[in-house]
């Protein structure tokens, strides 16, 4: 069973708006006395809290499929409906949010700092709140937006000070648990650590973390080993500790060829370095090489003839033992003067700014696309006001749709589409992906623009004659008093016949 789980992939969903209700208002002697239904609430919305008590992401690793409450429904009276609660899922701190394709969404350190993943649904108006002067009673109510849908993967990577890197077996963890209370698994096998362990080490006044990752081996930064898995807990870290084994058994290895490995390794590794654009590659950060083991002779006798060839490339070189404590406490200020000098030049966050972005003068709020799909050829509408006015319309209701085909026409919808080759029966797509709206499209009567297809200068509606002339009227008159005065005598000419005579002599 899974205890430590750094990488999650989490399904959210924000909470669906409520549904407006359409109601009519009763009163004593007044059983329509107007509409009085309420707006829906609104969706409850998936927020992402960094909280200190929080060290893993196993919890998601169970539950990947979280759902906010969604809104309460209108009612009458003018009732709104109660606003769905928002999900709060707390994260350790050092969390990175990204999209399924990799890329960084929000980088989220430090208490409290917060991400919305998913944004609830807004509640739909009830018909009070679309009454107006020219629609006193609407029959009708806005239906609830759904909430948003979003798959994003977690990532933790551990907010440490220092990290300590080598090849598996070299004393990591057995180092980590000298000089902190951290109390890792120690065992004579490679691969003993397969998660990371912090520790926190007291030097004088400065107090810092140290991270021991599992070990490294050759092709680690191409998915070799653990490393990989593991790489990205030691990003965040301002100091590089490379632990070397000076007592290794094994015959093609040295402190020297070791040291070249891992090297190249962390060099191989990009990661996420420039998610805020002021981390450096892992190989150009502080480093401190620490020849282990020298409680055995033969290995102090290796750590004192590798020494000056690691100080001649220019890396501060100590000798300790994890297992008599020597050196340790060297070590321990060497890093801590590190960590200092990091913290003093680490820039201050700076406050979020608030940007505001103003409309443009041209920005019509929409786009109008004529696209080609092998035969089929149809008219896409992408922007935020019709797509979210089609979610809200309820198409079982003939009042709603043609509210809607007013609201699209109000903004220039008919006249996008007549610019853009539209015709009568022309099919036309407002949205995109499965919550996308096709319909046959019928331009209205309200501008008029799909009658001026004449010449230029020419209007087809100065053409149209369905009022008569005064001279249309009496021509018009003329005619029905000939057809009564016909009708008259064909019926006199009947009469004169005896076509109406009755031969029934009982009646004489």
């Amino acid at each position: 069973m899974a205890t430590f789980v750094d990488r999650v992939v989490l399904h959210a969903a924000g909470g669906d708006g409520g549904n407006g209700c359409a109601s009519i208002r009763r009163e004593k002697f007044k059983p329509l006395a107007g509409p009085d239904g309420g707006t829906g609430g609104d969706g409850g919305s998936v927020i992402l809290v960094v909280d200190p008590q929080v060290t893993t992401l196993l919890e998601f690793h169970h539950s990947p499929h979280r759902r906010a409450d969604r809104g309460g429904m209108g009612m009458g009276d003018y009732r709104q409906g109660a606003t769905g609660e928002d999900l709060i899922l707390r994260v350790p701190d050092g969390t990175v949010v990204k999209s399924p394709e990799g890329e960084v969404l929000a980088d989220l350190v430090g208490d409290g700092a917060q991400y919305v993943i998913a944004q609830g649904g807004r509640g739909g108006l009830g018909n009070w709140a679309i009454a107006s002067a020219k629609r006193k009673a609407p029959g009708f109510a806005l239906l609830g937006e759904p909430g948003d849908l979003a798959d994003v993967v977690l990532e933790l990577k551990t907010i440490a000070d220092v990290a300590l890197v080598g090849y598996p077996s070299a004393g990591k963890s057995s180092l980590i648990a000298a000089i902190s209370a951290a109390r890792p698994k120690i065992a004579d096998y490679p691969f003993t650590t397969l998660v990371p362990n912090l520790g926190v080490v007291q030097a004088g006044s400065t107090r810092y973390t140290v991270a021991d990752v599992p070990g490294l081996i050759p092709g680690a930064s191409e998915g070799k080993g653990l490393g990989l898995e593991f790489l990205r807990h030691i990003e965040r870290c301002a100091v590089l500790v490379h632990v070397l084994d000076c007592a290794t058994l094994e015959p093609d290895r040295d402190p020297i060829s070791d040291l070249e490995v891992i090297e190249a390794e962390l060099a191989a590794y990009a990661g996420d370095l420039d998610v805020d654009g002021t981390r450096i590659p892992l190989n150009e950060r502080p480093r401190i090489v620490v020849l282990n083991k020298i409680d055995v002779p033969e290995a102090r006798e290796l750590a004192e003839m590798v020494r000056p060839d690691l100080e001649a490339r220019g890396l501060q070189v100590l000798e300790i033992s994890t297992a008599s404590h020597e050196g340790l406490r060297p070590l321990t200020f060497a890093l801590a003067e590190h960590v200092e000098k990091a913290r003093a030049a680490a820039a201050e966050p700076s406050k979020q700014r608030v940007i505001i972005r103003p409309k443009a003068v041209d920005d019509r709020g929409f786009t109008v696309t004529r696209k080609q799909e092998g035969e089929r050829e149809y008219f896409q509408i992408r922007g935020a006001k019709p797509e979210r006015w089609v979610r809200q319309t309820d198409f079982t209701n003939d009042e709603a749709v043609g509210y809607l085909a007013d609201r699209l026409a109000l903004i220039g919808i008919e006249e996008a589409l007549f610019k853009a080759g539209a015709i009568a029966g022309a099919e036309v797509v407002i949205g995109d992906g499965p919550r996308a709206v096709v319909f046959d499209w019928e331009p209205t009567l309200m501008t008029g623009s799909e009658l001026l297809t004449g010449p230029r200068g020419t209007d087809l509606r100065l053409d149209d004659s369905s009022r008569k002339t005064r001279n249309q009227k009496r021509e018009h008159y003329k005619d029905r008093m000939d057809a009564k005065a016909d009708a008259r005598a064909e019926l006199w000419t009947e009469r004169e016949a005896g076509i109406w005579t009755d031969d029934d002599p009982s009646t004489s």
